[in-house]
């Protein structure tokens, strides 16, 4: 383990993604978190796996938080990497929370702190958005809150941290069905028309609009959508009955979070428990346990729990 300067903890969010027409350009970071900590020693890595991560059998080829990792290690001039991975996550995998970046950004912070490199996070969303495809869950993951994602003259993925309105509550459930993202991408069309694209930009801005005001209206303007929704929603069983629910029981607008499998929906604060309960009741299929829900609160990015290479860092 020589060259490697002491251990750490870090903590990173789930996200939903595109809430309706910020389709791959809108994020918002939410409270279910992975926690990953590496403690340096021994004469291999050893991976402890734990919460929704504790079936995964996999070889450090196939996981990608442990692959992110160990390669950022490496790039840094620090091979053969050992010592005590454990890995412990409360994100559902393949329901639309962003799983995968949050893995993709914690690998990259953990080694960056075992190292003790430098936190640019706008260096570490260019690198998540080149590895994990997904730069709008990736930028709420690490800056937290609210958060738009445009690329630059140069294609670099920049982030955008956007207003939200206080009086906005969240309310997020899924089915037991899983919805990868390549079997999403695949229902999406190749083209849209001219007139479709164009009433999107329109939604876009109401969306943007509404979630820094609160505005209902403009919410339900803006969770509408025509260029993923419609393609993706037959992939879930029973959402549309879920999003009927979601409205009969206070919603004010009901989408796909991120590319499903989960819905995600924006109502009145204090309606959140009561708005995923109705979501969860009617996702749940004859015979299947209850699915996944919970009342989803804003949170900040990725941090720095635990580093024995410095004192905790401000961010860059």
């Amino acid at each position: 383990m020589a060259g490697f300067f002491g251990a750490a903890r870090i903590r990173v969010p789930c996200s939903t993604s595109n809430l309706g027409a910020g389709f791959d350009c809108i994020g918002l970071a939410l409270n279910r978190f992975l926690r990953a900590e590496f403690e340096p020693g021994g004469t291999a890595l050893e991976i402890v796996r734990h919460g929704t991560l504790a079936g995964i059998v996999a070889p450090v080829a196939e996981d990608l938080f442990v692959r992110v990792f160990v390669a950022e290690l490496e790039r840094a001039g620090h091979a053969g990497v050992c010592g005590r991975l454990v890995l412990d996550s409360e994100i559902p995998i393949a329901r639309g929370l962003g799983s995968s970046a949050a893995a993709t950004v914690g690998g990259l912070l953990l080694a960056r702190v075992v190292t003790g490199g430098a936190i640019d996070r706008s260096e570490l969303l260019r690198q998540a958005a080149a590895l994990e495809g997904h730069p709008d869950n990736s930028a709420p993951a690490l800056y937290g809150g609210l958060v738009g994602v445009a690329r630059g003259a140069d294609g670099a993925a920049r982030a955008m941290e956007l207003p939200l309105s206080a009086s906005i509550g969240f309310a997020f459930a899924a089915p037991h069905v899983e919805v990868p993202t390549p079997l999403a991408r695949k229902a999406l069309p190749a083209s849209v028309p001219h007139l479709q694209a164009t009433r999107a930009l329109g939604r876009l801005a109401a969306l943007v609009h509404g979630l820094a005001t609160g505005e209902p209206e403009l919410l339900r303007a803006g969770f509408a959508d025509e260029l993923h929704v419609p393609y993706r929603l037959p992939l879930i069983p029973r959402a549309q009955a879920a999003i009927d629910a979601a409205h009969a029981a206070g919603a004010w607008a009901v989408t796909i979070s991120g590319s499903g499998s989960g819905l995600i929906a924006a109502c009145p604060k204090g309606a959140e428990h009561e708005v995923a309960a109705a979501m969860a009741t009617a996702l749940r299929g004859p015979g299947e346990t209850p699915c996944t829900a919970f009342a989803a609160e804003p949170v900040g990015g990725a941090e720095i729990v635990r580093d024995t290479v410095t004192e905790l860092r401000q961010d860059a």
